[in-house]
């Protein structure tokens, strides 16, 4: 789109006004600074430009300053539509259904693991399994599976993978509640069975961080956070299964899109309405995969707990969990529309809960600093754990940015880094990394990716989050 049709309306907000395209039904923002929005390829805006023509959406479409183009909608959108006369679409959610973050403490420093780093990681690289179509060691029956579908991280706390303090530090509590396993196909079923515990390949990982630098003592506190301790952070999510229902009814949502009227300028937003029976099904499949990894997630904590407790003697139930939220979801919140609270269908895609304090949906400890937010960066970047703000509940339905961002594409990564060279100035730089595959970490290349301390910096003076503590990595597992 010609730029010159941005207009700034508040520090580091960009607005699409509706006269651009006549299709549009809001504006579209974007949360960015001036360089971070120069740099940004031009599929972002016509992508979130289509979604703010989707049927029922309100206020506006978002892009966060970590935007890059996806499927459908940009990565790094936000999209909220009414409850009763809006739609939902598989395109504002992604194929990776709830992939997300989870931070993990120790009691360690770095210096405590220097000699064991190496072992650490190896061992972690075998007992989690990386990569495209991998198993994990849990396999389970159809019966037992539906349960995951269900309970989420409460299967696994009940079954030996979690302590129940780890409960009350996941966004919803790590269970979604409206899942129906009768809404997902047999297709879906056997490729989830045997993935729990699993990373998966592209940008997922597994990575030992360290505490480099924090920004408020008092919500670091509050958190269990310290200057150069040693924590964990995983990034994946529900890998083929959530993959599979999202094929699933993307292929509904295409041929029923005529039926219900509904007309998009990409077919890659194929939506229906909420309210329709179709909606309903894949809203409740969504949770089912959504569900799947959290406990995902969970199993994978508890062979980290497993490593340091074998290598390094730490209990496991010193090793707390800060929090786990998802990036690629649907749900029904209340937000203020037009000075009115509404419950609205919120899309997230690329991007993460940041409700504010006070909201009542965190939990009580959370209640006074906001909800946490874990932010990656790249592998040899390191991350961020910030907060969510009362006025990203006011300007972005209670929304920010769930990473740094692509800025290069993976084909092109391959053809300008090799995963041999990348693991020794890797290794140089202190980090030591394990991957299945020399292509695949060469995709996931630093360069690959949007400066995460650029990003983060835009979104604290936006005041959509607020920074906590940096995190640089030390060691880290790739698929």
């Amino acid at each position: 789109m010609d730029k010159k049709y941005l207009k700034k309306v508040d520090n580091l907000v960009w607005e699409i006004p509706t006269s651009y395209k006549d299709t549009m039904q809001v504006t579209a923002r974007i949360i960015a600074s001036e360089t971070i929005l120069e740099n940004m390829d031009d599929g972002v805006f016509e992508q979130i430009i289509n979604v703010a023509a989707l049927p029922g959406i309100q206020k506006q479409a978002y892009c966060m300053p970590d935007g890059h183009w996806g499927y459908g909608f940009p990565i790094g959108g936000v999209a909220a539509f009414d409850k009763e006369t809006g739609v939902i679409s598989p395109g504002g959610i992604g194929f990776d259904i709830n992939c997300g973050m989870r931070l993990i403490t120790t009691p360690l420093k770095k210096e405590e693991i220097k000699l064991e780093l190496k072992r650490l990681v190896d061992y972690l690289f075998k007992t989690v399994p990386a990569g495209v179509g991998n198993k994990g060691f849990l396999k389970l029956e159809d019966e037992e599976f539906e349960k995951v579908m269900i309970d989420g991280l409460k299967w696994a706390v009940d079954n030996g993978y979690g302590i129940k303090d780890d409960l009350d530090s996941a966004e919803e509590n790590g269970r979604i509640k409206f899942a129906d396993p009768t809404k997902v196909s047999d297709r879906a079923r056997k490729r989830g069975r045997i993935q729990l515990g699993t990373l998966g390949s592209g940008n997922h990982y597994l990575e030992i961080q360290f505490v480099s630098e924090i920004f408020d003592e008092e919500k670091a506190k509050v958190m269990g956070i310290f200057k150069d301790q040693v924590v964990i952070m995983i990034h994946c999510g529900s890998r083929g299964f959530g993959h599979q229902i999202a094929s699933d009814y993307l292929k509904v949502f295409e041929e029923k899109l005529d039926s219900y009227g509904i007309k998009v300028n990409d077919r890659q937003l194929a939506a229906v309405p909420f309210k329709s029976k179709e909606g309903q099904d894949y809203y409740k499949a969504m949770a089912c995969a959504a569900n799947m990894a959290f406990a995902n997630r969970q199993v994978i904590t508890h062979r980290v707990r497993e490593a340091f407790n074998k290598i390094m003697n730490v209990p496991f139930e010193e090793m707390k969990l800060v929090y786990d939220v998802a990036h690629n979801i649907a749900k029904l919140e209340k937000h203020k529309v037009n000075g009115k609270i509404k419950e609205l269908i919120v899309h997230r895609k690329g991007a993460t809960r940041s409700f504010g304090p006070g909201s009542e949906d965190l939990n009580p400890k959370f209640k006074k600093i906001g909800q946490p937010v874990i932010l990656g960066g790249s592998m040899e970047t390191g991350s961020y754990l910030l907060t969510g703000t009362k006025k990203a509940m006011e300007l972005t339905f209670g929304s920010t940015a769930h990473g740094s961002g692509r800025v290069m594409s993976r084909t092109q990564a391959k053809k300008q880094f090799t995963g041999e060279e990348l693991e020794k100035q890797m290794l140089k730089k202190g980090i030591y990394v394990k991957a299945v595959s020399m292509k695949g970490l060469a995709e996931e290349a630093g360069a690959a990716y949007k400066d995460i301390d650029t990003v983060i910096d835009a979104i604290h003076k936006a005041g959509i989050s607020n920074k906590v503590a940096s995190l640089k990595p030390l060691g880290n597992i790739k698929g």
